[in-house]
C-alpha cells in the first residue's frame, strides 16, 4: 500500500508499506479523493509538524472515503458508507502528526463510534467536493470567531482555499458584501466566481483606499480616517497583513486571524487599545463539523478545484499546489 510521507526537509516519499487492520474500535477506510492543503507544504519543507521526527510522517487530511472495514465492536457505521472525517477528532490527528495519512489507498481511523469522526455523505455528492469539507470547517471557524453577522461589511486577505473557504461560508450565511485581496489574480477570478463582492490585488489597487469607498469611511478621534469594514479574516500569512489592517481598521472592528504565521509579527497595542479592536486567532474547526457538509451539498464549489491528479503523479501536484497563479485546490483522486 503507498503512503506518502515525509522523511526528512523537501524529502517526501510514496513508500510501500503493509496494509492495517481495524482494531475493535475503528474503521480501515477507502480514501476516493484528498486535498492538498498549505499545512502540508509547510510540513514538507520543515520536514514534518515542526521538524523532523523520529519517524517518517504521514500527509493528507482533507479526504472523502468510503468505509471498508470495521473493528468487531463499532456500531454506528456499516461497510459502503461514505463519509468525510474530521482528522482531529478521536485522538487521530490524520495528517498532522498521527500514524495516519489519507495519501493512500487506505488509511486507519481510530474510534470512529466517538461523536464528531465520521460524517455521512449525501449519495450525490461527489467525492472532489466532498474532500473540501475540512477546508470548509477552517473557513467556517474563522468566520464565526470574528462573530459575523448579516449587514457586516468583511474584508478577506488571502484568496487561497482557506479565505475561498470563509467566502464561501459568508455568503452561505446571507453576508453579500465582502471584499476579497490577493495577489494572484488567478486566486482572484475563482473569488470573484464563488461571489465575492469585488476583488482587490495591491500590486495595482490601493488597498486602503478601494475598502474606504466600498465600505465606507470611519473616523477615529473625529479626524483620522478608517476603512469602515466591520471584520477582517486574515487568510495570507502575509507579514505585514496583520500590522496594516490595525492600523487601517474603524473603532470596534474584529480581526480574525486562520493564516499561520511562523514568525513573530509586530503589534502596535496603542492602536488596538485606542480603536478598541478585538483581535482572535482560529484554529482547526467549529463544532458543527457537520455543517461544511450540508453547505457542499447545497453550494457547487467547483470552482475551487483547479487541478486534479492521480496519486502516482503526487510530485507534480505538490508543484502546482506551490503555485499560486496556477492553483486553487489540488485534489488527489484514489
Amino acid at each position: 500500500m503507498l503512503q506518502l510521507r515525509i522523511h526528512a526537509p523537501g524529502d517526501v516519499r510514496l513508500d510501500d508499506l503493509p496494509a492495517r487492520e481495524p482494531g475493535p474500535h475503528d474503521a480501515v477506510l477507502r480514501v476516493r479523493a484528498c486535498g492538498i492543503c498549505g499545512s502540508d507544504l509547510g510540513y514538507i519543507k520543515l520536514g514534518g509538524l515542526a521538524g523532523p521526527g523520529p519517524e517518517p510522517m504521514p500527509l493528507g487530511h482533507e479526504f472523502s472515503a468510503v468505509v471498508e472495514r470495521l473493528g468487531a465492536e463499532v456500531r454506528n457505521m456499516r461497510p459502503g458508507t461514505r463519509v468525510v472525517v474530521n482528522p482531529l477528532a478521536g485522538g487521530n490527528n490524520i495528517g498532522n502528526g498521527g500514524d495516519a495519512g489519507a495519501f493512500s489507498k487506505e488509511i486507519l481511523v481510530r474510534n470512529v463510534d466517538s461523536a464528531g469522526v465520521l460524517f455521512p455523505l449525501p449519495d450525490d455528492l461527489p467525492f472532489d467536493r466532498a474532500a473540501l469539507a475540512e477546508p470548509l470547517a477552517v473557513g467556517m471557524h474563522a468566520i464565526n470567531r470574528a462573530a459575523v453577522a448579516v449587514g457586516d461589511r468583511v474584508t478577506i486577505f488571502g484568496a487561497g482555499p482557506i479565505g475561498l473557504m470563509a467566502l464561501v461560508a459568508l455568503r452561505h450565511r446571507g453576508i453579500d458584501d465582502v471584499a476579497i485581496v490577493d495577489l494572484s489574480d488567478n486566486r482572484l477570478a475563482i473569488a470573484a466566481r464563488l461571489g465575492a463582492a469585488f476583488t482587490l490585488n495591491p500590486a495595482r489597487d490601493k488597498v486602503w483606499k478601494a475598502l474606504r469607498e466600498h465600505h465606507g469611511t470611519a473616523l477615529l478621534l473625529d479626524f483620522i480616517p478608517c476603512a469602515g469594514s466591520d471584520a477582517y479574516i486574515e487568510a495570507s500569512g502575509a507579514p505585514g497583513v496583520i500590522g496594516e489592517i490595525i492600523g487601517n481598521a474603524k473603532p470596534g472592528a474584529r480581526l480574525s486571524i486562520v493564516a499561520l504565521h511562523r514568525e513573530p509579527r509586530p503589534v502596535d497595542f496603542s492602536m488596538v487599545l485606542a480603536k478598541q479592536l478585538t483581535i482572535t486567532g482560529s484554529m482547526a474547526y467549529p463544532e458543527n463539523y457537520g455543517e461544511a457538509v450540508d453547505i457542499l451539498h447545497s453550494v457547487d464549489l467547483s470552482p475551487m478545484i483547479t487541478h486534479r491528479f492521480p496519486l502516482a503523479e503526487i510530485e507534480e501536484a505538490l508543484a502546482v499546489a506551490r503555485d499560486p497563479n496556477r492553483a486553487g485546490k489540488v485534489i488527489i483522486e484514489l
